[in-house]
């Protein structure tokens, strides 16, 4: 049915699955064109994205096909393309739908959520199906009209009259609005010292709020407050701080369905285990507080960067929602920053295809003190969401002087996560202390229960989490 060439592109995250769609199609005997990317390097995805839509609009192509992470911004790119009908399909039911009433010519497909049997089923669909329907073919003439229209009828961003018409505009709704600059004025205005001795803010803070700031920890992604040192009180609700950890490499189906069942009980942040068990642990987690958390390159960090990428794009597409990977330690030692910087930033990207939070291992026990502060900072470069002191499995875990180290060391931006060696509740406060937002910990019950203990015994109750 083909009637001309068929284009393929993806970026790095998609390549191997572009790569395994290309056999397939030339086993099939479509005549191909393979716009890149090439490799697994790292790069943009709009470059290719573009490259293929051109190709269709200019006619060299009679279809396309374009790979990326989740396959919506290839989707985005292509459809700026006069002459593009770019539809993302993630089953063969979506992709006849894109063909059969859309006529849809380019098809973006997201590697962190299909699986090569998926994604050939989909193609072979997408490439047989034709727009036949007199009322679906009518609507496809009004989308292609907007090509020519919408160039004519839409302001240019060139024209200094639109500008000052959107500044006119602008100044008028404030001017209707004066509250809504009121947020603004007041921080303008500067501290103001009696709202709380110990910051300059307007006591909105940990120890004035503590109702509002376990709501924020229970809503935000990753539950990550932040405060100034020394103030006071900080809420004791160590169950938000803690991934119920098992990584032990005999742990049996029934620890594992155990260490679930405690994280539903006590509302901890997450379970986290390895990546084995990853769908086992959604499934059984599905609607609760606490999310799935895998680690990636573990205990080592010595696996090739291409692999952990496809190691948390798999997880990911099992059900986890965070991603601790290990860093290349040798090449970190080795001073080796740019490999180190693009090993973070690989998994990085396909952890947020994924919508899925990435903590990064530097193995602290292995590091001195200014390759501590690197990794640190190249983790924030590849913008990781957290920097996490250990595996567990090195000579030594976290301590106060590392946790307070790393938060410095990235500018308090992003969280940090003491792992290995925290035993009991005076150990997670002691790092929470120092700077800790997240505690990784396979005693979290035992840490919860001395914490409320220790609130009961202040005369306060314990607080309850009730959301993430």
């Amino acid at each position: 049915m083909s009637s001309g060439p068929v284009v393929l592109a993806s970026d790095h995250g998609g390549f191997p699955l572009k790569e395994a769609l290309k056999r397939h199609l030339a086993g099939k005997g479509h005549e191909l064109r393979d716009v890149g990317t090439h490799s697994t390097e790292a790069c943009d995805y709009p470059v290719f994205a573009r490259a293929a839509a051109e190709m269709v609009a200019s006619g060299q192509a009679w279809r396309a096909i374009v790979v990326d992470g989740a396959g919506i911004g290839s989707c985005m790119v292509a459809n700026k393309v006069p002459g593009v009908r770019a539809g993302m399909a993630f089953d063969p039911a979506t992709a006849k739908n894109a063909r059969e009433h859309n006529d849809a010519n380019l098809l973006t497909l997201g590697a962190g959520y299909l699986g090569e049997d998926a994604a050939r089923a989909i193609v072979d669909v997408f490439l047989s199906t034709e727009c036949t329907v007199d009322r679906h073919r009518r609507r496809v003439a009004m989308i292609d009209a907007l090509d020519g229209s919408a160039r004519k009828s839409m302001p240019t961003a060139s024209s200094p009259s639109d500008y000052q018409h959107l500044v006119d505009q602008i100044t008028k709704v404030l001017s209707s609005n004066p509250a809504l600059l009121a947020p603004f004025a007041a921080g303008a205005a500067g501290p103001n010292p009696s709202a709380c001795p110990h910051c300059s803010h307007c006591g909105h803070c940990v120890s004035r709020q503590t109702d509002a700031v376990r709501s924020i920890t229970a809503h935000a992604p990753g539950g990550r407050v932040s405060t100034t040192l020394g103030v006071p009180d900080v809420p004791r609700d160590m169950a938000a701080f803690i991934d119920h950890t098992l990584l032990k490499p005999d742990a049996t189906y029934a620890e594992v369905d155990k260490l679930c069942d405690e994280a539903k009980q006590h509302g901890f942040a997450s379970v986290c285990i390895n990546p084995v068990h990853v769908k086992r642990c959604a499934e059984r987690l599905r609607g609760a507080v606490p999310v799935v958390c895998t680690v990636i390159g573990f205990p080592l960090g010595a696996t090739p960067r291409e692999v952990k990428a496809l190691e948390a794009r798999r997880a990911i597409r099992d059900g986890a929602r965070e991603i601790d990977m290990v860093i290349a330690i040798g090449a970190l030692k080795s001073g080796d920053h740019s490999y180190v910087c693009d090993d973070i930033r690989i998994v990085a990207e396909a952890a947020r295809d994924g919508s899925a939070l990435i903590k990064v291992i530097i193995e602290t026990a292995l590091l001195t003190d200014e390759e501590k502060v690197a990794a640190c900072v190249l983790s924030k470069r590849a913008q990781a969401d957290f920097v996490k002191t250990s595996t567990g499995f090195a000579k030594g875990g976290a301590t106060a002087h590392d946790v307070a180290l790393m938060a410095k060391a990235v500018d308090f931006q992003l969280g940090v996560k003491a792992s290995g060696g925290i035993r009991s509740a005076a150990d997670a406060e002691q790092m929470i202390v120092a700077g800790a937002t997240r505690i990784g910990a396979s005693v979290g019950v035992k840490i919860v229960g001395e914490a409320r203990t220790a609130e009961a015994g202040r005369g306060r109750a314990p607080a309850i989490r009730t959301g993430r």
